[in-house]
């Protein structure tokens, strides 16, 4: 393009210009009585010609000619003025957007960390219950030795009460030996039969107890913890907890033994072979060497069933205040 068109392009407008502002002055120069009246209808007519005028010839508003309709900083009146371009955001909306967004990003760091909590707490429920039903013979005391409800009780054993839902530690070494039991001892355990009446938790029990009373000690033990998983509620049931005990004591395992002796005493006091667990509680402490804990649990003993400590248990009970020295 030559200078002499360029210069004309930059005229047209100031010439359109020029008019319309001749035109306002003539609009607004003095008229008769009978025009004053619509005056100021005009006046506005005017300016508003002028503004469309301006954004037309100045769409950027540049200040070396006036002070433009809308300045750099914006009114929302005019989508065009700088920094407020077609197809751009406001400052303002912007921001607004920016806020909101750091707002949801806060609330889904949030939702995933506790969702995240949640998730390691259901992994930690499912390892136990896994861990629980996949013991040997669910229901069986929990490792350690567990304390009593009592107070001489828990200092006997160190700890709060076990009670019912223990783990499975105590019943692991009923199962036979690695390499497994010789022909004779299976032919002689076969020579033990089971009864069979028209009470199977019955049955069950007795058949242990044949075990137990022959000397087979870890078959006992298994057969006894199957009948305790099996039948908790049958009427021997103090019966077997407290026969399980001695097949672990009578083969030289009084730790394993004194977690059932303890958890059958703690299930029902009242129950047939509770003081007999009890005593033997006191025994398998002696045999441990625990001599506090044994003195605690003979103490209970008499204190707790004076009868039978005089009476059908009596010989057992001085046989083992003989083996301990009690303050």
């Amino acid at each position: 393009m030559s200078p002499q068109s360029a210069i004309a392009n930059l005229r047209r407008p100031a010439t359109l210009f020029g008019a319309v502002i001749c035109a306002a002055i003539i609009a607004t120069a003095p008229v008769p009585a009978m025009a004053q009246d619509d005056t100021e209808a005009r006046l506005r007519r005017a300016e508003a010609e002028i503004r469309a005028l301006q954004r037309s010839v100045f769409p950027g508003g540049d200040g070396r000619f006036f002070e433009p309709q809308i300045s750099a900083e914006g009114s929302a009146a005019n989508g065009n003025a700088p920094g407020n371009a077609p197809g751009n955001a406001s400052t303002t909306a912007v921001t607004d957007i920016l806020a909101r967004l750091d707002a949801l990003e806060i609330q889904l760091q949030r939702l995933t960390a506790l969702t995240e909590e949640n998730t390691n707490a259901l992994s930690g429920l499912d390892a136990r219950v896994i861990a629980l039903e996949s013991g040997p013979a669910a229901g069986a005391p929990a490792a350690g030795v567990a304390g009593a409800t009592d107070t001489n009780l828990a200092a006997m054993t160190g700890g709060e009460a076990g009670g019912e839902s223990g783990g499975e530690a105590g019943v692991q070494p009923a199962l036979p030996a690695a390499t497994g039991p010789s022909p004779e001892r299976l032919a002689a355990v076969q020579q033990i039969t089971k009864p069979q009446t028209e009470d199977p938790g019955d049955d069950e029990y007795s058949y242990g107890f044949r075990l137990w009373d022959a000397g087979f000690f870890p078959e006992a033990r298994q057969q006894l913890a199957k009948y305790i998983e099996e039948h908790p509620d049958h009427f021997r049931i103090t019966y077997g907890r407290n026969l399980l005990g001695r097949a672990f004591l009578d083969d030289g395992m009084p730790e394993e033994a004194a977690r059932w002796f303890l958890r059958n005493y703690q299930a029902d006091r009242t129950a047939n072979r509770a003081p007999d667990s009890l005593l033997y509680l006191a025994q398998s402490m002696i045999e441990m060497n625990d001599t506090r804990r044994a003195c605690i649990a003979l103490s209970e003993f008499g204190e707790t069933y004076p009868a039978v400590a005089s009476g059908r248990l009596a010989d057992q009970y001085e046989s083992n205040r003989r083996r301990v020295t009690c303050e």
